[in-house]
């Protein structure tokens, strides 16, 4: 039996040195030289007077959203990283999934001990010709139960990596959680100051046409004008107030979303930004391509569940060969108490038992594929979250090259406009011209506005939009793998 049981011991050292399942290591990528279709310029044109600079190899920002130096929309992502259910809820679950994770290690790796204590008042039926025919009898009986089970190939211990690296994937999702709510706190808020803005030239722009019908609509009734003059103004002032609906419709709810971004019912919505205040920042950080891969929180997620896959198949296969317990019990027992506590009711059990499993109707070995199957789509899903994480980044910096080319183009349309509309205003006071002349220069001036506007909104928005994309500086989540493994 000792020659068996050394044998054993010496043949299991053997196969745990052995890897039952895969290393869980990324798989390699092609060489990626630049993100986009071509290589991203080293600064954007001027716009606005600011020329954004990408800074290529630059580490990301942690708290990006105060390089726009306003100081009430720090408030308003402070508040929402504080106050929303959303990422309360996520984090409670991360200290569950911890807990979860440190009673299981708790119990696989170490023996499971109980106190336990039994009190019985039976009746037993006598054995004929020996005795009365039935027996009353108490029973007394406390004992303390030990129970270990060696994990000679390691299932507990891969099980254990498993669930740490489920655990570490939670937490790198509550990291992506975190900043991408940031990231929407900003974009929301954005968004309804662009919208208020929007709101207030379309307002001025309405009003300018409601006077050209005006005056269009005396005009044909002094016959200088025809009719067919008088119901297009009617028409355009008409066409242009019907945009404002739309635009109030979408500026309540971009507002009433962030309200409840920040904790808050619709009804607490917080005040619209100045657009104008906010700053753009003009230097924006861009990861190298193989960095990324450490910084973005969705790929360390994705390479956490890799890890789980893997452990999974080694769990799956460590299931297939022996499992050793050992138990062992010792207590008092006795028909009465006086007997259960004195030397007589000792009591006490020691056992070992071995198995291995022989025929399970090939369940064992589906287990084993299906861990393996899994394995093999978790790895593909690592790639496309990958290729996914390099188009979010060649998108945002496409877009906000783009958008610094509109911008300057928009800005420079919108204040040559300007120039024009003070140059009638001028005019008109000397009356060398009509005011329809002035309304007609004006309302090319708030037109121009509205598009400088858009392409404001959006520069701020993408450039928000990028440094979200380029993710955390140390990774913003702490590794809790290492937690399954003894030996670390």
């Amino acid at each position: 039996m000792m020659r068996f049981s050394l044998t054993t011991l010496a043949f299991a050292s053997v196969l745990s040195a052995c890897s039952f399942g895969p290393d869980g290591k990324p798989p390699a990528l092609p060489p990626v030289s630049h993100y986009g279709v071509t290589a991203q310029p080293s600064h954007t044109v001027s716009a606005e007077g600011v020329s954004q600079t990408f800074d290529a190899s630059a580490k990301p920002v942690p708290d990006w959203w105060k390089l726009y130096r306003s100081d009430a929309l720090n408030a308003l992502v402070d508040e929402g990283l504080r106050n929303s259910p959303n990422l309360a809820a996520a984090d409670k679950s991360l200290a569950a999934a911890r807990e979860q994770l440190r009673a299981q290690i708790g119990s696989s790796m170490l023996p499971s001990i109980d106190l336990g204590g039994q009190v019985d008042r039976e009746r037993a039926i006598g054995v004929p010709n020996f005795g009365p025919p039935t027996v009353l009898y108490n029973l007394f009986v406390g004992q303390i139960r030990a129970q270990y089970t060696f994990d000679l190939f390691g299932a507990a211990r891969l099980a254990d990596r498993a669930l740490a690296a489920q655990v570490d994937s939670q937490s790198w999702q509550f990291d992506a959680a975190r900043r991408a709510l940031a990231a929407n706190i900003v974009t929301g808020a954005i968004g309804a100051a662009a919208l208020r803005a929007q709101i207030d030239t379309t307002e001025r722009l309405v009003v300018l046409a409601d006077e050209d019908a005006r005056e269009t609509q005396r005009r044909y009734e002094l016959g200088s004008a025809s009719r067919s003059d008088a119901l297009n103004a009617r028409s355009s002032a008409a066409g242009l107030a019907a945009s404002l609906p739309g635009l109030k419709a979408q500026w309540l709810s971009t507002r009433h979303a962030l309200a409840v971004m920040l904790g808050r019912t619709p009804d607490q919505a917080p005040p619209d930004l100045d657009l104008a205040a906010l700053t753009v920042p003009a230097n924006v950080p861009v990861v190298v391509p193989s960095d990324l891969l450490a910084s973005r929180p969705d790929i360390q997620a994705a390479d956490a569940l890799l890890k789980a896959a893997a452990a999974q198949v080694g769990v799956a296969t460590a299931q297939m060969f022996p499992s050793l317990s050992l138990s062992a019990q010792m207590g008092k027992a006795g028909f009465s108490w006086p007997t259960a506590l004195s030397g007589a009711g000792a009591i006490w059990g020691i056992g070992a038992s071995l198995s291995q499993p022989l025929f399970h109707g090939g369940a064992l070995l589906a287990q084993k594929r299906a861990a393996q199957a899994s394995y093999e789509a978790a790895v593909s899903q690592y790639k496309q979250t990958v290729l996914t994480a390099f188009r979010n980044v060649a998108d945002s910096l496409a877009a906000l090259e783009q958008d610094n080319e509109a911008l300057s183009f928009a800005d420079t349309a919108s204040r040559t406009s300007m120039s024009v509309f003070s140059d009638s205003t001028a005019r008109a006071r000397l009356g060398a011209i009509a005011p329809s002349s002035v309304r007609a220069s004006e309302r090319q001036y708030r037109n121009a506005r509205l598009d400088a506007i858009r392409y404001e909104s959006a520069r701020l928005t993408d450039t928000a939009l990028l440094f979200q994309a380029m993710g955390s500086p140390n990774g913003g989540a702490a590794n809790v793998a290492a937690a399954a493994d003894p030996a670390k």
